[in-house]
């Protein structure tokens, strides 16, 4: 198959790519650039790449075009359920210790893509955190991606997306709208607020103030070792001393950080930021 863009060209778009949102794109997923980069060409009437590119660089809005096309979001509720168990049973119970009833509790997911995450925390607090109404719980979703950011607004999902809950949990959550598709119900929308955030932008992290805990997952596979560093950094400082954060399955703080502790529960792993620090 023909190549799209030319070795240089590639790499003049990888390096846009990479200053804008710290992942790493090269020469291994052509086929996949080279398809999403010619859809831009032809959706804004570029008569090259040469000239798109020149657009792009003076476009605040293609660019955010053109990063919503690369970002992943390939996610569903429930997923990795044990890091839910141990919010309710491990986590909370500990950050509370610090609170008291009425008190505001922090969790952000981040990247959330089209919002399973944050609302699958919203659902499993109801289900199984006794306490969940003794305090302000406030989720926060955030990605990089507006588009699948106004998706999670309006909260309509297919049947992979909800295939892990119960039929009694979507039949309590969701509405119904037939030919295999859901949409969560008004309280449960309204429960998370949602916006954008880039984990290697400092100003963009600290923007959204401080948490107790923090589920970024499955995001830092897709950077290398110097935006793991700079994101990894940005998310310490948006943690309150004592506070968590979830990776993914895959991801390891070892290599990146040295500034958490590792918290190891009945549950799961997860990385506290140390009180005091």
């Amino acid at each position: 198959m023909p190549k799209y863009l030319s070795a240089s060209e590639l790499v003049r778009l990888c390096e846009f790519l990479y200053r804008r949102t710290g992942m790493l794109f090269g020469e291994a997923k052509r086929y996949y650039i080279d398809r999403r980069v010619a859809e831009r060409v032809a959706a804004t009437n570029s008569s090259s790449f040469s000239r798109y590119f020149e657009f792009l660089l003076g476009s605040a809005t293609e660019a955010e075009h053109l990063i919503n096309s690369f970002t992943i979001n390939e996610t569903y509720f429930f997923r990795e359920e044990h890091q839910l168990r141990c919010l309710s049973r491990s986590l909370l119970p500990d950050r509370i210790r610090e609170k008291r009833p009425g008190d505001r509790i922090r969790i952000w997911s981040v990247p959330c893509s089209t919002g399973e995450e944050p609302y699958s925390i919203a659902i499993w607090l109801l289900e199984n955190w006794a306490l969940v109404d003794a305090y302000h719980v406030e989720i926060v979703g955030s990605d990089i991606d507006s588009v699948v950011l106004r998706e999670a607004v309006f909260a309509e999902y297919g049947k992979r997306a909800v295939s892990r809950l119960s039929a009694d949990l979507r039949g309590r959550y969701f509405e119904e709208l037939g030919e295999d598709r859901w949409r969560l119900i008004a309280d449960l929308r309204d429960s998370v607020s949602f916006g954008t955030a880039n984990l290697v932008d400092r100003e963009s992290v600290a923007a959204k103030g401080g948490f107790d805990i923090i589920f970024c997952r499955n995001v830092l596979i897709y950077f290398d070792d110097e935006s793991r560093r700079r994101a990894i950094e940005n998310l310490y400082d948006a943690l309150l001393p004592g506070g968590y954060i979830c990776l993914g399955h895959t991801e390891s703080m070892s290599r990146i950080s040295d500034r958490f502790d590792v918290a190891r529960f009945e549950d799961a792993i997860v990385y506290r930021r140390m009180r005091g620090s």
